[in-house]
């Protein structure tokens, strides 16, 4: 056993060191979609002004990207992946299984979820409480909200009569996606909670509260559209009567042909996600290896670049993306992180 492990070991070793550089001269990146266009922004930053090559990155969503990430240590395995969530316990122990024990986690900002239609429709004004009884798979029986029953809506004025009455048909991101996590957890979960009966299965049967809080509808009132949320928009364009999930970033650089749900009496605004107002925002963040800082060339610049001031500050280039920055406190405790490579406790 003593020898295997020595070998398994100097096999490690070997993935990573010195000779691997021949074997890849750039930053492999993978993840969320949501970050996608963040990162290239400040990967193509990176490659301008060090002269070095710039980052691949693929659009994997945030659990595709944490699978590829995990599989292991080496060239063979992405550098950083990108994610719209935390990582999972769950996560971080396959990491661990696979060799990837030294993590650094990087809060980049913030972002809003949006729900979305094309400007040639009427703008929607949605609650949470709306927005779940439209996607979920079971809700409560109108006559009696006690007993849950299979959805029975089919228009958006059968879930609230002030509503147009056009049929529900929303383009959302599947399984894989850090957004989708994120959707379930501040909509579908609070809408969810609305309702008494629902709320108290939450302490008293936590698995059964999730199945019906968290069970989207498959009977084509949501459609899983996949990890281009630019192909999102190309539909809604196509589609005045479909509504699109997706990053407040997508919205921002889309507004000539889409519009933004207002939820809660809150427009989805640069401003009004800052501020804390806006119900349905969440951070942003990116994992790295620490074993493939000092091998694979320019993941140090790469870093600090993201971390700067012209990229993540409040008038960074980042902000122009529709990033939401972090406040001044938070942009130097994870810059700090970044300069010192402070990895994080695996939980």
């Amino acid at each position: 056993m003593k020898v295997t492990s020595i070998l398994a070991a100097g096999a490690l070793t070997l993935a990573i060191t010195a000779p691997a550089m021949a074997a890849r001269d750039y930053i492999s990146i993978v993840g969320s979609s949501t970050v996608y266009p963040f990162a290239t922004v400040v990967a193509e930053q990176f490659g301008k002004t060090t002269g070095s090559k710039t980052p691949k990155i693929e659009s994997t969503g945030s659990g595709g990207g944490f699978k590829l990430f995990c599989g292991g240590v080496g060239v063979n395995f992405p550098d950083i992946t990108n994610a719209s969530r935390a990582i999972k316990p769950s996560e971080m122990k396959t990491c661990a299984e696979n060799g990837v024990k030294d993590i650094i986690e990087v809060k980049i900002g913030y972002d809003g979820i949006v729900l979305a239609n094309a400007k040639s429709a009427a703008p929607l004004q949605l609650t949470r409480k709306d927005i779940f009884l439209a996607l979920a798979k079971d809700v409560p029986d109108p006559a009696n909200p006690e007993k849950i029953i299979a959805n029975p809506y089919k228009t958006w004025k059968e879930v609230n009569s002030s509503l147009p009455a056009t049929k529900i048909e929303v383009l959302g991101p599947p399984p894989t996606s850090g957004t989708r996590d994120a959707f379930v957890e501040l909509v579908m979960d609070a809408g969810c909670e609305t309702f008494p009966s629902i709320k108290a299965m939450k302490k008293s049967d936590e698995k059964a509260f999730k199945a019906v809080c968290q069970t989207v509808r498959e009977d084509g009132g949501y459609v899983e559209a996949g990890e281009n949320d630019n192909l999102i928009v190309q539909k809604l364009q196509a589609n005045p009567d479909a509504v699109g999930i997706f990053g407040f970033s997508f919205l921002d650089q889309n507004t000539d042909v889409i519009q933004g749900s207002i939820i809660e009496g809150e427009k989805p605004t640069f401003e009004e996600i800052a501020k804390g107002t806006y119900p349905v925002s969440r951070p942003l963040f990116f994992y790295v290896k620490k074993a493939h800082v000092d091998v694979i060339p320019g993941m140090k610049g790469y870093l600090a670049e993201f971390a700067s001031e012209k990229a993540w500050g409040q008038d960074g280039y980042l902000a122009d993306k529709g990033m939401i920055p972090m406040p001044q406190d938070e942009r130097k405790k994870y810059g700090e992180v970044i300069s010192s490579l402070k990895t994080m406790e695996m939980k």
